[in-house]
This record gives structure tokens, sequence and C-alpha cells, in this order.
């Protein structure tokens, strides 16, 4: 039985890839051309297609919570995916994240699927969460939400042997984050400031070739969970804490059962269980080659990891123009 479950779980693995192919390949249909929701719509409908042929009973836990704008509410939390056969899995996936990246034709956009046994991802509503990430092979409490930037980088380049101005901080670009910036530039620490693709800026702290350390700052704790799915798999330490803004967000959560607003997520505690994580890239950057052509084919790369055996493969398809996965 367990030869038989390891052999399953490639496939779901091969599987996972085939569908964000799917979508990372329609999205780039409209890289550059300035129009996010098509790129986005496009990923969200392609992904929904290539679920249908996945052997399992999935529900979507961390999904587009979408409101009517992609197609109706597909892969929006509570959906139902797969053939409805094999084993009950619990998915979080993003289709596309950062439809933004897309339109204007700039690096890191990637689509993003990951599954976990029943039960195995938190449920969150759609708002913020805080989030301080870094990679594998460091102590889990090397840093800490509640400690400020320069404890924090300075307790992290400690750990890793070098000054703090050797290390690199990856931090959205954003407005809220003014005060973060410049705390972390105050305290020595190199910024690096991306302006979307959170999941991809947590993922980064595990990859030596991104040349980032440490990430920090608010986004999507709907990208917390995904990006504490590829930490599982990849290593790494991660807390988050969700920020509700208004009430109806705090009903939200609380709908979930999540009544403690100070309470800070660990990695395990938002993806539990064997998890499987597969992306693809859609415009390239250090982790991941974007979607390509090449000699009448349309070329794709792509990553799987799997927490229960720790690997991480990289995968380069190639898909004729005509069709066919």
């Amino acid at each position: 039985m367990a030869a038989k479950s390891a052999i399953t779980d490639r496939n779901l693995a091969l599987e996972a890839v085939r569908v964000t192919e799917a979508a990372a390949r329609a999205a780039s249909h409209h890289m550059g051309r300035g129009y996010d929701q098509a790129a986005d719509q496009a990923a969200v409908k392609a992904m929904d297609l290539a679920l249908t042929a996945l052997s399992i009973d999935g529900t979507v836990r961390v999904g587009e919570w979408d409101r009517g704008e992609n197609g109706g509410g597909i892969l929006s939390v509570g959906a139902k995916v797969g053939k409805g056969q094999g084993p009950k899995m619990d998915v979080a996936l993003m289709a596309l994240e950062g439809s933004t990246i897309v339109a204007k034709g700039e690096p890191n956009a990637i689509s993003v699927l990951a599954m976990a046994e029943d039960g195995g991802f938190l449920n969150v509503p759609d708002c913020y969460m805080d989030k301080i990430a870094v990679g594998g092979g460091l102590p889990a409490d090397v840093v800490d939400l509640d400690a400020g930037p320069a404890r924090n980088l300075k307790e992290l380049a400690k750990a890793k042997g070098v000054e703090v101005g050797d290390l690199v901080a990856c931090i959205l670009d954003r407005p809220r984050h003014a005060r973060l910036i410049a705390d972390s530039r105050a305290a020595g620490v190199r910024v690096m400031l991306i302006g979307d693709g959170d999941v991809s800026g947590v993922m980064a702290t595990t990859w030596p070739d991104s040349g980032v350390d440490i990430y920090m700052g608010i986004g999507g704790a709907p990208q917390g969970v995904l990006a504490a799915a590829a930490l599982r798999c990849a290593g790494g330490c991660m807390q988050g804490r969700l920020c509700l803004r208004d009430a109806r967000e705090k009903e939200d959560a609380s709908n979930l059962g999540l009544t403690d607003p100070e309470r800070k997520y660990g990695v395990e505690d938002m993806a539990k269980g064997s998890v499987t994580f597969a992306a693809t890239g859609v415009t390239g950057g250090p982790m991941l080659r974007g979607v390509r052509s090449r000699h009448g084919v349309i070329v794709t790369q792509s990553m799987v990891m799997r927490s229960k055996t720790g690997t991480v493969r990289y995968v380069e398809a190639h898909h004729k123009f005509s069709g066919g996965g």
C-alpha cells in the first residue's frame, strides 16, 4: 500500500504541473498588452478546465475569492474541482500571481497550485496578512513578526554568519510599507522592492540564486497560505498574522473559526500533512523561466515539490502550437 501511495503522489505531482502549465500558457498570450484583467481571466478559465482532468475529489480552500469578475466565480473558495473520484484533497491555487506584472511585461509572474490532504490548508478570508519569511537551514526562532526590522536583521545576519549589509530584504513596493522600508534601510540591509507577487517573494528566500534572504511586509492572506505550502515543501520559516481592517473581514474570519486576531501562524499552521506544490513561470525570473516559443513549439518551465520527500523537480515542457499538454 505504501508503494501504491507513493506512485499516486508522484502522479498527482505531474498532474499538478499540467494544470499550472495550462494557466501559464493562457496568461502569457496577454503579456505586455496592458490588460491585467484579461490575463487573469484567461489563466482562471484555463486552470479550471485543466483541473477537471485530475483524479481527485478536491475542494478549493484558497482560491480566487471571486465576486463575479472571473468567469462567474469559477475556482472560488468552496468550489469542487477534479473528477470527484480519488482522494479527498484541499486545493490552494492562484491561476495567475502577478496579473499587473503580465500586463506590463515585467518579470516573476507565476501560476501556482498546491494540494494537501483534506483539512491541510488554513482557511483564511480575503484580507491582508503581515508576513515574515526566511529560507531553510536556520533556527525556527531566528526572526519574529513582533520584533522590529533591526532586531530581525541582526539575528538573521548572525545566524548566517554575515553582516547585515550583506543581506537582501524583499518587500512589496506599497505606501503602507514606507516605515518598514525606511527602518530596514536604516538597519543597513539592502532592500529589493517588488511591484507584485508576494508568493514568489517568499519563495525566493529558499533559492540561493534569487539573492533574497528575508521577506517582510503585508500582502494577501491567501498568498500567505500558498507561500506556506511552498515552504512546507522546500524548507524555510515563516510567520503570518491576519490584518483585519473592517467589520466584514472580522466577520469572515470569525465564520472560518479564526477568532484570535493576534495569533501568529507558522508554516505548519497554514499547510500541514502531505503537501504537493507546483508553479509554472509566466514571465521569467530567478526561479523560473517564462513561457516562450521556440521552433514551432511553446516551452514552459515549472517546478514541483513534495513535502513528503523534500524534493524539488524542474520540468521543461514543449507544447505544440496545435494543442496538446
